[in-house]
C-alpha cells in the first residue's frame, strides 16, 4: 500500500474526530454562553441590583457628589436615580464623574434640565429619565391623546439620546396604572415610540394594594423601575423602612409570583434622616421578606 493510499484510508477518521471535537467545543462555548446572558430568577433583587432613590435633597446630611458616591459604594450597591434641586444643577457632571469613580450605575435622572444633554453625549451615559404628566381635560380618550401629545418632545429627546423615558406615577388621574398604561400605547401606536415606559412607587400606590396583583398585571409590560416603600393602609405614614410596615411582604410575594424581573429601587425620602440610615433601614428590611417569598439567594447578598 502506498503512503497517499494509507493517508486516504486515515483521512476520514481524522475528520471524524475533528468533527466530533469541534462540535463538544461548540457545545461548551454554548452552554457558556447561556450561563452568562441567563440571570437566576429573583437577582433583580440582589443588593447591587437595587436602585437607591430619592436620596439627594432628602439626605439630612446635604453629602455633595463625592461624598455621595461613597456612601452608595459603602452600602454595596450599583444603581443610583439621581432626583435634583436647583441647587444642584451646577454639581451635575461632577455627579457623573464620581459614580464612574466608584462603580456606581448613573441608572435614571429625575425630569430634565437641558445641561444633561451635552453632558449625557461626553459621557456616554443612559440614564432613564423619570417623568411625570398632567390630567388635561376631556373625555378619557381625549385625555390620554392630550397627555401623549405633551410628553412628544421627551420622548423625541429621549429617542435621539438612546434613552428610556419613564413616566412616574405621583397620584391623581396620570398616576392610575390604566392610564399610564394608555398614555404608552397611545404613543406607541400613534408615534412608534419604543422607549417609553412605567416607573410605579410604592409609596405613591397605597390604594392599589387591595388590588396590586391585577394592577401589576397591567403594568407588567411596560414597567422599567418599581420603587419599593413599608406600606400601611391610608398611607400612614407614607414613607417607612421596608419590613416596618404592613402591606409590603405580601406585595414583594406577588412581585415574586408575577416573575418580574426589571430594576427594583429603594428609596431614602426622609429629609429629616441621614440618607444613608435611611437606606440601611430598607436593606435591612429586605433579607428577612425575600426568605419568606422563596428568595433565599437574593437575601444571602445582604
Amino acid at each position: 500500500m502506498s503512503l497517499s493510499q494509507s493517508s486516504c484510508r486515515f483521512l476520514p477518521v481524522f475528520f471524524l474526530g475533528t468533527l466530533v471535537l469541534l462540535g463538544g467545543l461548540a457545545s461548551v462555548c454554548a452552554a457558556d454562553e447561556g450561563s452568562a446572558t441567563t440571570q437566576r430568577a429573583g437577582s433583580n433583587f440582589d443588593r447591587d441590583q437595587l436602585v437607591a432613590w430619592c436620596i439627594v435633597p432628602f439626605d439630612a446630611k446635604n453629602r455633595g457628589p463625592a461624598e455621595r458616591a461613597e456612601m452608595v459604594a459603602g452600602l454595596g450597591l450599583k444603581r443610583v436615580a439621581y432626583d435634583w434641586r436647583d441647587q444642584h444643577i451646577p454639581t451635575f457632571e461632577e455627579e457623573i464623574l464620581q459614580y464612574k469613580k466608584h462603580g456606581i450605575e448613573y441608572f435614571a435622572f429625575w425630569s430634565w434640565h437641558d445641561s444633561m444633554e451635552p453632558l449625557i453625549r461626553k459621557h456616554n451615559i443612559h440614564p432613564q429619565i423619570w417623568m411625570m404628566f398632567g390630567e388635561p381635560a376631556g373625555t378619557q380618550e381625549e385625555k390620554v391623546a392630550a397627555a401623549a401629545a405633551s410628553l412628544l418632545p421627551m420622548v423625541e429627546k429621549t429617542k435621539s439620546l438612546g434613552l428610556k423615558l419613564g413616566l412616574y406615577n405621583h397620584g391623581g388621574w396620570s398616576g392610575e396604572p390604566a392610564n399610564m398604561v394608555a398614555v404608552c400605547q397611545y404613543l406607541k401606536d400613534h408615534h412608534g415610540a419604543e422607549n417609553v415606559g412605567i416607573v410605579y412607587n410604592l409609596h405613591h400606590g397605597h390604594d392599589h394594594i387591595p388590588d396590586f396583583r391585577q394592577q401589576l398585571e397591567l403594568l407588567k409590560p411596560w414597567l422599567i423601575c418599581l420603587n419599593l416603600n413599608g406600606m400601611n393602609d391610608r398611607a400612614e405614614p407614607k414613607i417607612l423602612p421596608i419590613g416596618s410596615g404592613k402591606h409590603e411582604q405580601s406585595l414583594i410575594r406577588i412581585i415574586h409570583e408575577l416573575n418580574y424581573t426589571g430594576p427594583v429601587g429603594i428609596i431614602d425620602h426622609r429629609e429629616e434622616l441621614d440618607a444613608e440610615e435611611s437606606l440601611r433601614q430598607n436593606l435591612s428590611g429586605l433579607p428577612g421578606i425575600l426568605k419568606e417569598v422563596g428568595n433565599p439567594k437574593s437575601a444571602e447578598t445582604y
